[in-house]
Formats: structure tokens, C-alpha cells, sequence
């Protein structure tokens, strides 16, 4: 879990929106279907445009900038989240100790919430604060993306993977976010069913929760 939550650290800004992401171009007053929104990635059936509380049409285009970014960023989390879910329940561990009294085996038979609670409160906090270090490089850029900036891209190691023609580009930012988007319903659900008893019929009686 420890390894998972680094990743976390490490990749909470990550691959499709390279440096040659520009910024968001003005929403007009119907950004939904001209112009604007429909023309940014992520903007892909089923849910072309869903935006049921006009979050996108709130305020300036820096504040949906600010709205795009935050939305990469959970996606990619939750993307790790979720991948990290699934390894931890499936009992796939390094070897060797975490800690002096703590083995990566030892945690690997634990629920992936009940993992992170036994790791020692010295681990969690190099996790908390290598979390904080990655958010700060990714937000310390000479030009914001709320400021017409590139979106926050990996902190380390510095990789891309953006092609060079611009309309696969584009696609492959909307699969990302697309996944994203499943993966912050599936992290969002794995929580609730391992504190909520029943609250997801679909994972009752799984030993994951």
C-alpha cells in the first residue's frame, strides 16, 4: 500500500497532457456545443457535455482551467487509487520488511484500508508529505495553466508520452480522462463498500471489503 500511495506521489500529474497542452480556450455563452467545451478532450459520448450544474460556464477561463486541471489530477489519483485497490486485495506484495516490525507480506493479508492503518505513523507521513512535495512542483510553474500555462504534467521522472500529431493527441487525453472519471466512481465505491456495509450490491460478500 505504501508503494501504491508513492505512486500516488510521484504520478499525481501525469502522461497524456504534455508540455504542448495549450490553454483552454474561451467558453461562449452555449460553450457546450459551440466552440469552447466542445472542442477541449474529455468532451466524448456517453455523456457529451454533462455538466448538469454549469460548473464550466462558472466564472472565467482560468477558473475552468482550474476545473480541467483539478479534474485530471483526481483522475489520474484514482486511477493509481484503484489499481493499488486491486493489487493489495489480490494479496501481490514485495518482499522483505516496511518497517523493523511491519513485512510487505503481513500487509498484503490485511484490507487495502486496514494496510494503510498499520503502517507505521513515520511512513505515513513521508507518504503525506511526498504527496505535498509533488502537488507543490506541479503547481510552482513560471506560467499557471489558470494563467494560459501547461496542465500539470509528471513530477518525476519526466516522461512523455504525448504524440506528436494533434488529433491523437486528442484522443488519447480523452481516454484519460474518460478512465479517470470510471476510476474516481470505482475508488469512490471500494471506500464505501468497505465502511458501509451493503452500500454496493455489486461487491457484497467480496473479501476485498
Amino acid at each position: 500500500m505504501k508503494v501504491i500511495s508513492c505512486l500516488v506521489a510521484l504520478l499525481g500529474s501525469a502522461a497524456a497532457f504534455a508540455p504542448s497542452q495549450q490553454g483552454v480556450k474561451s467558453v461562449a455563452v452555449n460553450g457546450l456545443t459551440d466552440g469552447g467545451l466542445g472542442d477541449m478532450p474529455g468532451f466524448t459520448a456517453p455523456f457529451k457535455g454533462f455538466d448538469p450544474l454549469g460548473l464550466a460556464t462558472l466564472g472565467s477561463d482560468s477558473t475552468l482551467a482550474w476545473f480541467r486541471a483539478a479534474e485530471l489530477k483526481h483522475s489520474r489519483v484514482a486511477m493509481l487509487a484503484t489499481t493499488g485497490y486491486l493489487v493489495q486485495g489480490a494479496g501481490i506484495h514485495f518482499p522483505g520488511q516496511l518497517s523493523s516490525d511491519v513485512s510487505f507480506e503481513s500487509l498484503s493479508t490485511m484490507k487495502p484500508l486496514d494496510a494503510w492503518d498499520a503502517i507505521p505513523e513515520g511512513g505515513r507521513n513521508q507518504i503525506i508529505f511526498t504527496i505535498f512535495l509533488a502537488e507543490l512542483i506541479s503547481e510552482s510553474k513560471p506560467v499557471h495553466y489558470t494563467k494560459g500555462g501547461d496542465y500539470p504534467t509528471i513530477v518525476f521522472p519526466p516522461v512523455n508520452f504525448m504524440p506528436e500529431d494533434a488529433a491523437k493527441a486528442k484522443i488519447q487525453q480523452s481516454r484519460e480522462l474518460n478512465n479517470g472519471r470510471l476510476a474516481m466512481i470505482a475508488i469512490i465505491s471500494f471506500c464505501a463498500a468497505a465502511n458501509i456495509p451493503g452500500s454496493v450490491p455489486a461487491l457484497i460478500g467480496n473479501p476485498m471489503f
